[in-house]
């Protein structure tokens, strides 16, 4: 898993309808001027962490889709938000939903393929 996720300026990682960081903000400034860049890579990685504790990850390749789920939500709130308030008010929410409606899958637990 890469844990030092940043965004990169006029691509999107997680393919689809990325963010663009180019883009000008609105009359009297935009508050994701001062969002740090290793304050995101820890959004990303603590929506990891909790998608990590309720999906089961049986081989190294889910790693990778549950960190490419997690920028792609991440994305998609940091460019819906309103303000830091409202971005960070949105995640809390989302992974408090996550915690409480998806039981958790023990550590040590047995996946087995499905099939097909």
């Amino acid at each position: 898993m890469d844990t030092n996720w940043r965004p990169i300026q006029g691509s999107d990682p997680a393919g689809g309808g990325g963010v663009d960081l180019n883009a000008p903000g609105p009359a009297g400034g935009d508050w994701r001027t001062q969002l740090r860049p290793q304050a995101r890579t820890r959004v990303v990685n603590k929506i990891a962490k909790v998608l990590k504790k309720h999906l089961p990850v049986p081989v190294p390749e889910d790693l990778t889709k549950i960190q490419n789920i997690a920028v792609r939500f991440e994305e998609k709130v940091y460019a819906t938000a309103t303000n830091q308030s409202d971005y960070r008010r949105k995640i809390a929410l989302k992974l408090c939903v996550v915690d409480e409606k998806i039981p958790q899958v023990p550590e040590n637990a047995q996946i087995k393929p499905g099939p097909g």
